[in-house]
């Protein structure tokens, strides 16, 4: 079920009264079943993918538990962090491998070739295979004492906000939350609306409006050229921050109005004076997972220089597979990979130096600016169709030539609505990241100075947003 449907604008309502309505005792089999039935919206048999994972990683937590030799704990884990890697290498990486196997083979005239499946990646798979795996190795390292109710361990993982596309909890975050006895609370329910609408603001206005000039350029490239590039990529990076980040808003504030609390997912973070900023402030529950689980595990900060950089590079091109099978994205994770690395030989530069430029207004500024340029960059892969389609892009960005594209048609209005929404967002974020002031209208100490607020974003999102029911882009990963 997507939230921009009118399914959801069904479901919400429905599940969250029930919530409340029911005794306490009966409230985790009723989220668990309408986390089910969010689920099915899209495949409904692929839930039973879903369902093998649940099962080997509450049983390996079990089994990690009861085990008293270190030894065997670690054989438990490495089986189950296997078995549920497996079950994501087939839907999401087979063909990748088989396809760049046949290439070889056909490059090398070798006269063997081995068949693709013909299957599709169930939604999300990506994200809950990470929260099986964050519990299994909390539960391997002592930190979470296994779950023994099934019902309740399958919600953690399927609990509906956060299903598809997080933020990705972690077990001594959320587990607990679902024994909880959530008391209603009006403060929860105005909340948790404020932050959907927010979200629903993010998704249907900007990225959505934005979305649209983004693929007439991208995917035609050959038609296009620099100065156009330039302009439809700066879209997508509010396109993807907007949808993933709006996608996250309505996730929190859905959870939130029932008075479960997710972990925030992102933190305005095209206001980040370096790389390493921005990845403190984008994806956080991705970028945390990354570094628990993969970065300090391989040394982190506590080796060689030399060894550092290597786990910063393989941790960034190992974040890029995981958003998908392709080269594009792969490329994507070693540049940003890059980028930190260079980052700590300028820190280190400058403290040496006895500079510390973030001090200084314009050179924040400008920190900022290059910040996002380089993000920029980046995400001409991630978007790209192809690396060849990517490197083209490249090329025409840098040789700033025009003119500007115009969309012709019905399309025509939304790159200016796009503009528009995009200037909205800047200014409530500019707000809350430099001005340190509550005045807000969405805040404000009269209430039908805020209601009124608030019934206006609603308006404006029913006449500029774009409802054709689009997917998360997320969805994908």
């Amino acid at each position: 079920m997507l939230f921009n449907s009118v399914s959801f604008l069904i479901f919400f309502p429905i599940i969250t009264i029930l919530f409340y309505a029911l005794p306490h005792k009966f409230r985790w089999f009723m989220l668990l079943s309408a986390s089910c039935v969010f689920y099915m919206f899209f495949i409904p048999a692929y839930i039973l993918i879903l369902a093998i994972t649940i099962i080997i990683d509450y049983y390996a937590g079990i089994y990690i538990d009861r085990a008293k030799a270190k030894p065997k704990k670690k054989l438990i884990l490495i089986i189950s962090i296997i078995s549920t890697c497996l079950v994501l290498f087939v839907f999401k990486y087979y063909n990748f491998f088989i396809d760049n196997f046949n290439s070889i083979a056909n490059f090398l005239d070798w006269n063997y070739s081995v068949e693709s499946l013909a299957i599709i990646l169930p939604i999300g798979l990506s994200f809950h295979t990470f929260q099986s795996l964050s519990y299994v190795v909390e539960v391997y390292r002592g930190h979470q004492k296994p779950e023994r109710h099934f019902g309740i361990y399958s919600l953690y993982v399927m609990f509906y906000p956060q299903l598809v596309a997080g933020p990705i909890e972690r077990p001594q975050n959320l587990l607990h939350q679902f024994r909880a006895n959530h008391k209603f609370q009006f403060n929860n329910i105005s909340e948790g609306l404020k932050q959907m609408v927010f979200g629903f603001f993010m998704k249907l206005v900007v990225a959505d409006r934005a979305s649209i000039y983004v693929n007439a350029v991208y995917n035609n490239p050959d038609q296009h050229t620099g100065l156009t590039f330039i302009v439809a990529t700066i879209f997508f990076a509010f396109q993807i921050y907007c949808d993933f980040a709006g996608y996250s808003n309505i996730a929190i504030g859905s959870a939130k109005a029932m008075g479960f609390n997710l972990m925030q997912n992102f933190n305005r973070p095209y206001f980040s004076l370096s790389i390493a900023e921005f990845w403190k402030r984008w994806h956080i529950s991705l970028s945390t997972w990354f570094r628990d689980y993969l970065y300090i595990s391989l040394g982190g900060n506590r080796v060689s220089s030399t060894r550092r950089y290597f786990n910063l590079f393989i941790t960034f091109v190992v974040s890029g597979f995981w958003h998908g099978a392709n080269w594009t994205y792969v490329i994507w994770g070693g540049l940003n990979g890059i980028y930190l690395i260079i980052g700590i030989f300028i820190k280190k530069f400058f403290l040496k130096m006895g500079i510390r430029l973030e001090k200084k207004l314009l050179t924040r500024v400008f920190s900022i600016l290059v910040t996002f340029t380089l993000t920029c960059l980046a995400w001409v892969f991630f978007r790209a169709n192809s690396s060849s389609d990517a490197f083209k892009i490249i090329e025409g960005i840098f040789s700033f030539s025009g003119p500007v594209y115009i969309p012709s048609g019905p399309d025509v209005i939304a790159p200016i609505y796009a503009i528009f929404a995009i200037m909205i967002l800047l200014a409530i974020e500019i707000k809350h990241e430099f001005f340190n002031t509550s005045f807000s209208i969405f805040n404000n100490k009269f209430e039908w100075v805020r209601l009124t607020a608030y019934a206006g974003m609603v308006a404006f999102i029913l006449l500029f947003g774009v409802f054709d029911g689009g997917q998360f882009i997320y969805f994908q990963f």
